[in-house]
């Protein structure tokens, strides 16, 4: 059975799995990231790729990488968390693992995981947004990724959404994911517990009544409890994913959106409220059809079936 390799490059580790054409993960392996030196980083892909490879009839090695990634898939233009300014990873990693490779953007890769053998595999038009520390996007159109004139479309996390707003870490103000995103549950819960109200006393329980130690997923386990304080932050959190994702579809007009990273693990909770925001915000609502919205299905592992696939489909397999 002839498959390919899968890696998902993140600033703290490197997940690979060998993959085959029905989307299945047959065999697994990670590695450490040596984030801050370029070098390190192409020798522990390639090793990972060659450990994956022993003894299996492996053609050809996606990588997903958390970075600006040149139309061609051959350079690594900028990596906010990895030692990567204009990094020819597709040349190092042929010349060190002799084997064929694609480079492409994660929540590109993620998108066409889910795209070809996840939740969006019915669809022809689709959108995903990650909602984990920030915001991520990978914009599917007519069944093709959507790059861009240089690789680096679909970068939804940067929409401005509120002018003059907080400030990102991008260096501008206002972009969707300083409110839409798990940093954003994160502040809002952590400003609620510091007021003191007594509405925050399920969260301070939960964080031992220290704000810092707050996290994501405290705030779905109070939801998921009935807790009102943390059902009203999903709520607030899906409503802001709802008008963004409305904003997209002004520009796209996807069938489909869909939502993933570690947010979404608060279902409907998330989904119902971006649901109802997204209606109202929706240009020409009761006049037009209406994206549906779903959980993506393939979790941790959408960036590396993704980065598989385009691998494949690169060689024509």
């Amino acid at each position: 059975m002839r498959t390919t390799v899968g890696l998902d490059i993140g600033g703290t580790k490197i997940n690979g799995g060998v993959v085959d054409s029905d989307g299945n993960v047959i065999a697994r392996a990670r590695r450490e990231t040596p984030a801050q030196d370029a070098d390190a980083i192409a020798h522990e892909a390639a090793d990972l790729i060659r450990e994956l490879s022993k003894d299996r009839d492996v053609v050809a090695a996606g990588v997903a990488c958390a970075g600006f990634i040149d139309k061609s898939g051959a350079t690594v233009l900028f990596a906010p968390n990895l030692a990567w300014r204009d990094e020819p990873l597709k040349q190092r990693l042929e010349s060190i693992a002799d084997i064929p490779v694609i480079i492409e953007n994660d929540a590109n890769a993620a998108a066409w995981g889910e795209f070809t053998h996840g939740v969006g595999r019915d669809a022809d038009d689709m959108v995903l947004v990650t909602v984990g520390t920030g915001i991520g996007g990978g914009v599917v159109v007519d069944g093709r990724l959507l790059r861009g004139a240089w690789g680096v479309a679909a970068e939804l996390g940067h929409l401005r959404v509120v002018p003059d707003g907080i400030r990102c870490g991008c260096g501008n103000r206002g972009c969707w994911e300083q409110y839409a995103s798990g940093n954003a549950l994160v502040r809002e819960a952590r400003e609620l517990v510091v007021s003191g109200t007594p509405l925050a006393a399920r969260l301070a329980d939960l964080c031992g009544h220290d704000a810092a130690a707050l996290k994501g997923a405290d705030v779905t386990r109070a939801a998921m409890e009935g807790d009102p304080a943390a059902l009203e932050l999903l709520t607030d959190l899906g409503t802001w994913i709802g008008e963004g994702a409305a904003s997209v579809a002004a520009v796209l007009d996807p069938e489909l959106i869909v939502i993933g990273g570690g947010v979404a693990d608060a279902g409907d909770l998330l989904l119902d409220p971006s649901r109802a925001a997204f209606r109202r915000q929706l240009t020409g609502r009761g006049h037009r059809p209406e994206a549906k919205f779903a959980l993506a299905s393939l979790g941790n592992d959408a960036g590396m079936i993704g980065a598989a696939a385009l691998a494949a489909e690169g060689i024509g397999l």
